[in-house]
């Protein structure tokens, strides 16, 4: 298996993996990065972003993160396509394996391999994803104001979006699988006294309704086995995320949902020389703004640790 030495090496390109590879490259660290599985992150199943500073009129999630790209690659980053397989930090320089045939080894490591949403896995929730199906109801709430929309979920996330939607638009439909929700005691309070939030509870989602965009949902009674159709605009989705965090199991400290923790004010993880950035270690603000600030942390804190350790 062939084996290439760089300085520093990026994983992951969403908006912390591009604004690494900004900063490292500007301090002159020469960094590689490499896409991953989905080269842009979760931006890229995002259509209109407004909400990111300096675009006035919004921009379309990929062409945000092909601007991202390019501006990495004008500042000389190396930018390849490939998938981290394998890690090992068992003696320095660090190892990662890429697409099961070559190892890279390098002296400092930038994580920002991102956080998947977790979906129902319905064909309809996928191809009316962007039209009106969404895993991110503050990413997207606002293109639905005075309408009725659904969301589906139990726990604090699931409330907390419910919450900004009731804010926003005229009724939310909120669909509960079992007879109880996840959520702490206080937020499923502020849901149930939420007069224009409307919870169906023992209910599954069975399919959502319409050809090109989103016209309802079709939900499932689980005791009954009674259907009803409900007309929404949009459907959202709160069933949590998963980070993109399985190669590092049991070689990072992570929190029992998969988050690699980092140490408080920093970008620095346990091991020596590995930092995080992004929604791998952010479940909660998990924004596009506050991806890209920790990957500008992630870049300053690598290029220190290099200084200090005579590698720059």
């Amino acid at each position: 298996m062939s084996l290439e030495k760089v300085h520093c090496l990026i994983i992951g390109s969403g908006p912390a993996g591009y604004t690494a590879a900004i900063y490292a490259s500007r301090a002159g660290l020469n960094p590689v990065l490499y896409q991953g599985i989905q080269p842009g992150g979760q931006l890229t199943i995002t259509t209109e972003v407004e909400n990111y500073p300096g675009y006035p009129e919004g921009i379309q999630g990929p062409e945000m993160m092909i601007h991202f790209e390019n501006q990495a690659k004008r500042m000389g980053a190396d930018i390849r396509y490939g998938l981290a397989t394998k890690v090992d930090f068992s003696s320095r320089p660090l190892k990662v394996e890429i697409d099961e045939e070559k190892w890279i080894e390098t002296d400092a490591l930038i994580i920002s391999t991102g956080a998947s949403a977790k979906w129902l896995g319905i064909e309809s929730e996928q191809r009316l994803n962007g039209y009106g199906v969404s895993a991110c109801a503050v990413c997207d709430g606002f293109f639905f104001k005075g309408k009725e929309v659904a969301i589906v979920g139990a726990g604090d996330t699931a409330a907390e979006e419910a919450l900004y939607l009731s804010k926003i638009c005229s009724q939310v439909h909120m669909i509960v699988r079992r007879h109880e929700m996840r959520a702490s005691k206080v937020m499923q309070e502020r849901v149930l006294n939420t007069h224009n939030i409307k919870v169906y509870w023992n209910s599954e989602t069975d399919e959502i309704l319409g050809e090109t965009k989103t016209e309802g949902v079709r939900i499932k009674n689980n005791q009954t086995g009674e259907k009803q159709e409900i007309p929404v605009s949009a459907f959202f989705v709160a069933i949590g995320h998963q980070p993109n965090s399985g190669i590092f199991n049991g070689l990072i400290d992570m929190d029992e949902a998969g988050y690699i923790k980092t140490i408080p004010g920093t970008s620095k993880t346990n091991v020596e020389g590995v930092f995080a950035a992004g929604d791998v270690q952010d479940k909660i603000y998990r924004q596009a703004v506050t991806a890209a600030g920790s990957g500008c942390m992630a870049a300053l804190d690598a290029e220190r640790y290099l200084s200090e350790k005579g590698l720059h």
